[in-house]
């Protein structure tokens, strides 16, 4: 008896994404069973390169706050519309899929029935191009095996998604770990990250200021989902508060007080924190001379992460809405 396998619909998002989509919808099209573009607001021609294409185009309300979250629950209703579909890969538009990465992840999902998400490797197209990239390259590159959550790009089991409930909408950074925490509690189902390159991602980072806005957003996220999973993110949200916090504090204390023992202590702190991460580092492959200097702008991230988390909270204590943080 041949099994029929399962027909995989795609789901890309984005907004001006120029290039890059064009990447990502000519890498999609010919792997995925039918494409559906959700596009935010664009000024650029992709929803006009997207319909070239044949890739059905979905559109968000600008008078809603627009969210990652959002954009991916449209297109999954604009991708069932279309036709039913067993699983739905979606992807940011500024990855491209990597030849062979649909069958992969499709054949994964059909020989597993315990899996609901199945994930694998992104990976930046020019690593070298300076640390901002490279410290993407060591960000996206996890173990393989059973996860606890995994970024956007992802392939979902159609059925899973809905008795998730798919996305939350409000979330505006993290929202995928978020789902696929709740997916878990929902469903019961695993999340799994195979051994294989899925997408291949344009930080298109060059300035510190796109890298330090892009911390903040990481860090409201540590925060608007640890506030609705309490474990998740604790230990991420800790550090921020230790060498963000914790630490200029000790340090302006004691030079206020006239103890500099105390400042002394908050600097060895930071470096300590920098000369393990370094090592660490050393120890995943990384030539020392990149390691020490993405240890500094790990040991950095922790005031923008600090302030993303505290952005969070004054929006939830002032009751204002969840802008998106865009770094570029």
């Amino acid at each position: 008896m041949t099994i029929r396998p399962g027909r995989v619909g795609a789901v890309a998002i984005g907004r001006n994404e120029g290039e890059r989509l064009k990447r990502c919808l000519s890498t999609l099209v010919p792997q995925a069973d039918r494409v559906v573009y959700v596009d935010s607001g664009s000024s650029d021609g992709s929803m006009a390169f997207a319909r070239a294409l044949g890739v059905a185009v979905a559109t968000l309300d600008p008078a809603v706050p627009f969210t990652a979250a959002r954009a991916r629950n449209e297109g999954f209703a604009a991708l069932m519309a279309l036709g039913e579909f067993d699983h739905v890969q979606f992807v940011d538009g500024d990855c491209g899929i990597e030849p062979g990465w649909i069958d992969a992840a499709r054949d994964t999902l059909d020989a597993d029935p315990a899996l609901g998400i199945v994930t694998g490797w992104r990976t930046e197209i020019e690593p070298a191009r300076n640390v901002y990239h490279a410290l993407c390259e060591v960000e996206w590159h996890r173990p393989p095996g059973e996860i606890t959550a995994c970024g956007g790009d992802m392939m979902v089991r159609a059925a899973a998604f809905r008795a998730a409930g798919g996305f939350d909408g409000t979330i505006i950074a993290s929202e995928d770990e978020e789902f696929c925490l709740r997916l878990r509690e929902r469903t019961g189902l695993l999340v799994r990250r195979i051994p294989r390159v899925m997408t291949r991602h344009d930080a298109a980072m060059t300035r510190i200021g796109e890298w330090w806005r892009r911390a903040v957003r990481t860090g409201h996220g540590f925060a608007e989902v640890g506030r609705l999973h309490p474990c998740h993110f604790l230990r991420e949200r800790r550090r921020a508060w230790f060498y963000g916090l914790g630490l200029p504090v000790l340090a302006l204390g004691g030079a206020t007080a006239g103890l500099w023992w105390l400042f002394a202590l908050a600097l060895l702190a930071y470096a300590v924190n920098g000369v393990r991460t370094a090592r660490g580092l050393v120890r995943a492959g990384l030539e020392p001379g990149n390691a020490w200097r993405q240890a500094g702008f790990l040991v950095l991230s922790k005031f923008p992460n600090l302030q993303g988390m505290l952005t969070y909270h004054v929006r939830r204590l002032r009751r204002l809405p969840m802008r998106i943080i865009e770094y570029k």
